[in-house]
C-alpha cells in the first residue's frame, strides 16, 4: 500500500508547536492592532490565498550541462499528483496543479481528474510543448514550431495545442499556456517580422478553438535557447500579440524572463492597466532565467510585485483575475521541500503587501513625501507575518511547520523504496 501522511500525524506534530504559535500570534496581533490592522482579517486573507504547482516541478530539474536525479522522484503523472497532494496537504495553499503535455498524457482524463480529486487537487492551466521533439511527431521543431517557415510544421504545432485544449476541457481547466522556444541564434537566420506574423497566424487558429470561458496565456522569454532574437522575447511583444488576438489572450509574467534589473512591478502595473495580465509563474533569479526558489534571492522584489497586485484587488481594477503558479527548477534540493517553501514565501509576500496603509500611502504620494511613502511600504515588508501563515495552515488542517513535519514523516525515504529508479523522467525541465 502506498505510504501517505495522515491527518493524525499532522495533528500530533502540530500539538508540539501549538503553545509557541499561540504566543507568537497574540504578540503579532497586538503589534498590528496598534497600526489599526486586524490580525484575524489578515489570517482570513492568508487562508483564502492559493497558488498552483506544476506537475513537472516535483521532479529534479537540471541545467544545460547536467541533471542529477533525486531519490524517489516521480515516474509519471500519478506519482506527480501524489507529491503535489502532499504539498497542499501540508501548506494548504496549493489546491491546483498545472499539467504539461505530452509529458502527462494518459488514456482516461476523466479518471485522472477523479484521481487528482482524491488528493484534494484540481487542475490549473494546461501547458503545451512545442519546444521539444517527441518520438512520434513527423516534423522537427529544431528551427521553430508555431513560427516555423514550413507551413506543415506550424500546422503540427497548432494541432498539438488544440489537443491540449481538449485534454484541459476534460480535466476542468479553463486556460492554455503557450510558450515557444522559437527564435534565431544568428543574424540572418530568420526574418524577424515574418516570424512574428507567423506566430500571430498560428495563435489565431488556437485562439479560435478556445471554449467560451477559456483564456490563452502567452508566455515570453528573453533568451535561451534563442540567443539572438526570440520571437516573443518581452512583455511588449506579448502585449502586441494579445491585443491583436483578442480579449481571451492575456500576458503571463514569469519573474525570471526579464533583462537584469528590470522593474517587473512596473510591467505588472502596465498589464493590469491594459487588462491583459494573465497571471504569474513565480520563481527567483540572480543572473537571468535561473528558476530559483521564490523569495530565495530577492524577496523585496516579490513583495513589490504583490504590492501592485493587492492595490489592483483593493481598487477593483477592471478585468483583474490573475492566475498564480510556481515555476522553478529544483536541482540540488528536495523538490517537495522547495515547492512548500516557495508557496509559503509567495503567501508571505501577499499578506505583507496587504499590510500597507493604502490611504496613508496615497496621501504621502499626493504630498510628494518621498521618505514617508517609502517607509510605509518598507514597514509592511519588514513585518514578520510567519505567525499568520502558520495559524492559517493550522486552521485549515495543514502543518504549522511544513518542512519539519515532512522530514519527520519519512515521506521521501518511503517513496524512494516504492518508486524504482527509471532511465528517463518527465518530472523536471532541463
Amino acid at each position: 500500500m502506498s505510504f501517505a501522511i495522515t491527518a493524525d500525524f499532522i495533528g500530533s506534530e502540530n500539538a508540539k508547536a501549538n503553545d509557541a504559535l499561540a504566543d507568537d500570534y497574540q504578540a503579532l496581533g497586538r503589534q498590528l492592532a496598534r497600526r489599526g490592522i486586524s490580525i484575524e482579517e489578515m489570517t482570513e486573507r492568508a487562508m483564502a490565498y492559493a497558488v498552483a504547482v506544476p506537475t513537472w516541478g516535483v521532479g529534479t530539474g537540471g541545467t544545460r550541462f547536467a541533471r542529477f536525479p533525486g531519490p524517489g522522484e516521480p515516474r509519471h503523472i500519478h506519482d506527480k499528483l501524489e507529491d503535489c497532494g502532499v504539498i497542499n496537504q501540508l501548506t494548504r495553499t496549493t489546491p491546483n496543479v498545472s499539467p504539461h503535455f505530452p509529458w502527462d498524457k494518459v488514456g482516461d482524463y476523466n479518471a485522472l481528474r477523479q484521481e487528482a480529486a482524491s488528493h484534494a487537487l484540481g487542475f490549473d492551466a494546461v501547458n503545451s510543448n512545442t519546444f521539444q521533439d517527441q518520438r512520434d511527431q513527423n516534423r522537427s521543431y529544431k528551427f521553430g514550431s508555431l513560427t516555423h517557415a514550413d507551413k506543415g510544421t506550424r500546422a503540427q504545432a497548432v494541432e498539438h495545442n488544440l489537443e491540449c485544449i481538449e485534454i484541459g476541457r476534460q480535466l476542468g481547466s479553463t486556460a492554455l499556456t503557450v510558450w515557444i522556444a522559437d527564435g534565431s541564434n544568428f543574424p540572418g537566420q530568420a526574418n524577424l517580422n515574418a516570424a512574428f506574423d507567423r506566430y500571430i497566424e498560428s495563435l489565431k487558429a488556437i485562439y479560435d478553438a478556445l471554449p467560451k470561458d477559456w483564456f490563452v496565456f502567452l508566455e515570453h522569454k528573453l533568451y535561451e535557447p534563442a540567443f539572438y532574437a526570440t520571437v516573443i522575447s518581452d512583455w511588449g511583444s506579448s502585449l502586441m500579440a494579445a491585443l491583436e488576438l483578442g480579449p481571451k489572450a492575456k500576458c503571463l509574467v514569469d519573474l525570471g524572463h526579464h533583462a537584469p534589473n528590470t522593474n517587473i512591478e512596473q510591467i505588472v502595473a502596465r498589464l493590469i492597466r491594459a487588462r491583459k495580465l494573465a497571471g504569474f509563474h513565480f520563481n527567483d533569479s540572480k543572473y537571468g532565467d535561473d528558476d530559483l526558489d521564490s523569495g530565495s534571492v530577492d524577496p523585496f522584489r516579490l513583495f513589490l510585485v504583490f504590492s501592485e497586485l493587492v492595490d489592483a484587488e483593493l481598487r477593483k481594477a477592471e478585468g483583474f483575475a490573475p492566475a498564480y503558479m510556481i515555476d522553478q527548477s529544483h536541482n540540488v534540493t528536495d523538490p517537495i521541500e522547495s515547492l512548500m517553501a516557495s508557496a509559503v514565501e509567495i503567501q508571505r509576500a501577499f499578506v505583507q503587501a496587504s499590510l500597507i496603509d493604502r490611504k496613508a500611502l496615497q496621501a504621502a504620494q499626493d504630498d510628494s513625501d518621498v521618505m514617508l511613502g517609502h517607509r510605509l511600504v518598507k514597514q509592511a515588508f519588514i513585518t514578520d507575518v510567519s505567525p499568520i501563515l502558520a495559524e492559517a495552515r493550522r486552521r485549515k488542517g495543514g502543518a504549522i511547520d511544513p518542512i519539519t513535519l515532512y522530514r519527520a514523516s519519512g515521506y521521501r525515504a518511503r517513496k524512494t523504496a516504492e518508486r524504482p529508479p527509471v532511465g528517463g523522467t518527465s518530472a523536471g525541465i532541463v
